[in-house]
């Protein structure tokens, strides 16, 4: 059953119990409007996601939180970010060609 936080607060907490499950500790999780991506994150440990992100599949928001919290133990996208998103999204690689859909 659906939680009845607002939808903004409903995708934090997703982020934040992603965030407990990768064992990474954000500083901060915001949702706020993005015009040319869906997230993003700071080398300050600051996850931005997008508020247009909560009318998307769940799948898909998934796939971008994790990927976004992946980035505040790897910077790169190297072997390991990859396996690791194969771990815990898997069939990632579908929503990277609709996450560089929303890129200019």
């Amino acid at each position: 059953m659906k939680s009845s936080l607002y939808p903004a607060q409903e995708l934090r907490r997703r982020a934040l119990a992603w965030a407990v499950k990768l064992r990474v500790n954000p500083r901060v999780i915001r949702v706020q409007e993005m015009r040319r991506k869906w997230g993003s994150c700071s080398s300050a440990g600051t996850v931005t996601l997008a508020a247009d992100l909560v009318a998307q599949d769940e799948r898909f928001q998934d796939y971008v939180i994790v990927h976004e919290l992946l980035h505040l133990r790897y910077t790169s996208h190297g072997r390991m970010f990859k396996a690791l998103m194969s771990a815990h999204v898997p069939g990632w690689r579908r929503w990277e060609v609709a996450r560089r859909g929303n890129t200019d």
